[in-house]
């Protein structure tokens, strides 16, 4: 019981912190519309941050290290079965791997505060495809940290960390990103 309270202050706060920051950029950002037409591209070019060099134990004992995924497009969601939003997106990243494996796409869940057991069973009833690791928010930081659940980055076949999802995904926007990502020319 305890830990599901804290789970539930963690999800709270989360949700508390992120609808704070975007409550104070909206507030004090510049609205200025030839500003504005810029900054996806200015944001992109931020991300551009390698991907870290990490080895970890998933759920079915066998190791997952990032370094393995070299020239793969890589999806890295932070999540928790025992968040409804995160749990819920597991099945369309199920059907990107289905559909994009064979192409280069790897995803890897990295599960955070589940229970070991609670998790195996999740990951079995919706036959999981991919490498899921247990971890905490620690693990987060290797990637430049999260602010809440569900998170998700994209790292491209270079090696170098494209983007990031912040809460409930857009798969449409995601699987476009993935395509392109997937069919860029390769250096």
């Amino acid at each position: 019981m305890r830990s599901m309270a804290r789970r539930i202050i963690l999800v709270i706060a989360a949700a508390a912190l992120a609808i704070g920051v975007y409550a104070g950029l909206e507030r004090f950002a510049p609205r200025n519309p030839a500003m504005e037409t810029s900054l996806p591209a200015i944001a992109a070019s931020t991300n551009l941050r390698p991907l870290p060099h990490l080895s970890f134990t998933d759920i079915n004992g066998s190791a997952v290290r990032t370094a393995d995924y070299k020239g793969k497009v890589l999806l890295v969601n932070f999540w928790a079965a025992w968040c409804v939003p995160c749990a819920d997106e597991v099945p369309q990243f199920i059907a990107l791997k289905k559909k994009y494996g064979n192409q280069g796409l790897q995803v890897i869940g990295f599960s955070v505060e589940d229970d070991p057991r609670e998790l195996r069973d999740f990951c079995h009833r919706h036959e999981v495809n991919y490498p899921v690791v247990p971890s905490d928010l620690r693990s987060a930081d290797a990637f430049g940290g999260v602010l809440g659940l569900p998170t998700t980055f994209v790292i491209g076949r270079d090696g170098r960390i494209h983007g990031r999802h912040e809460g409930t995904t857009d798969f449409a926007s995601l699987e476009k990103e993935v395509v392109a990502m997937l069919t860029a020319p390769q250096d």
